[in-house]
């Protein structure tokens, strides 16, 4: 089940109370105070790891906490500190503080950690409350509570090349020939009811991660259809491919489709419609003699692949092409390091508490 959006309560754990307590051993009869401290409770901490590409592990889970610290207790012996709680999402999960409405941290790097709520502080015993004039204190400090939070988490897939199109238009058929994705493949529309990542596989140990949405139909952006829920999981991407059906089923225009999904694009968000763009003509195998094709390129103006993805015409002239044009716009590669460490400059540890 793909789960991208939910909503948890997470707190730190309270710090452990001091302790009051008195030295009382054989031939000692006025020991003096030996109350111990209460241990720190654990922070929460929010890490993205690789294995995870879904929020499915909050579904059923709303709260989350961290140990509470052990009290202090006689003898001078400190309370045990809390374990902390390192709460594992997928790269590309944004944190929000629902009460403050404010974004705490867009997670996505693999490696990214990030302290979400501070952990309470233990409580000093009465040892610590010792003076020459009051010797014999009878009180000891109580823990401090630990932050808690209400969040919202909400994931945007990160992926390199997002394909977007009318449905049917032959999307789930272009990953599924192009990477290991097996997405559902049928002929009626929405078979594709929620995202799909492939990483595409190229000669010479390159690839990239290529996303399926479901396909959008006019007036997504207003609720229409499935598309409109998934539109998020595309703002990341580096470059969007526009499939276009050049035969459709219900005999629309593709090059009116083509506009609609434009249009979509925008209304929905227009940092989806200034994205750089490729368009493919899709199921060139029913037109022989390329009139079709022709026609549709002389009206769109644009530079257009024309693939088969049922067959496989054109797509590794495509995929090909869609990595050297990810390579141009993605620039020069991370600092080695960095690449080993997984993680973006600045590494893991910030703080938002």
């Amino acid at each position: 089940m793909f789960i991208d959006q939910a909503k948890i309560w997470v707190k730190a754990g309270d710090g452990g109370h001091g302790c009051v307590s008195f030295r009382r051993e054989k031939f000692i009869p006025k020991g003096g105070p030996d109350g111990g401290d209460g241990g720190k409770g654990g922070d929460v901490y929010f890490e993205a790891v690789g294995n995870l590409d879904t929020l499915l592990d909050f579904a059923g889970k709303h709260h989350w906490q961290a140990q509470n610290g052990r009290p202090g207790s006689g003898a001078n012996k400190h309370g045990a500190s809390g374990e902390d709680l390192t709460i594992r999402v997928p790269p590309g999960t944004l944190i929000y503080d629902t009460d403050l409405d404010l974004l705490l941290k867009d997670i996505n790097e693999v490696g990214a950690k990030v302290r979400v709520c501070r952990a309470g502080r233990g409580g000093k015993g009465n040892k610590a409350f010792a003076t020459a004039t009051n010797q014999t204190p009878r009180y000891a400090e109580p823990g401090k509570p630990g932050q808690e939070r209400n969040l919202r988490l909400e994931l945007k897939l990160i992926a390199d090349v997002g394909l977007v199109g009318m449905p049917n238009a032959g999307k789930s058929t272009l990953i599924s020939r192009c990477s290991a994705a097996r997405p559902k493949i049928a002929d009626y529309p929405f078979t594709t009811i929620e995202p799909v990542l492939g990483i595409v596989e190229l000669p010479g140990f390159r690839r990239f991660v290529m996303a399926d949405i479901p396909g959008l139909i006019e007036g997504a952006h207003a609720g229409a259809g499935l598309g409109h829920e998934f539109l998020r999981h595309i703002e990341r991407t580096t470059l969007l491919v526009h499939i276009l059906d050049i035969m459709p089923p219900d005999g629309s225009d593709p090059v009116e489709n083509y506009r609609a999904i434009m249009n979509e694009l925008r209304l929905h968000s227009r940092v989806l419609s200034q994205k750089a763009e490729v368009v493919v003509l899709n199921k060139i195998d029913l037109d022989p003699d390329g009139k079709i094709v022709e026609d549709l390129k002389r009206r769109l103006k644009k530079d257009v692949h024309t693939i088969s993805a049922v067959t496989g015409q054109g797509v590794r002239d495509l995929t090909e092409a869609l990595w050297q044009k990810v390579k141009e716009m993605k620039g020069p590669a991370p600092p080695a390091e960095e690449m080993r460490n997984g993680m973006a400059p600045g590494g893991p540890g910030q703080s938002f508490t």
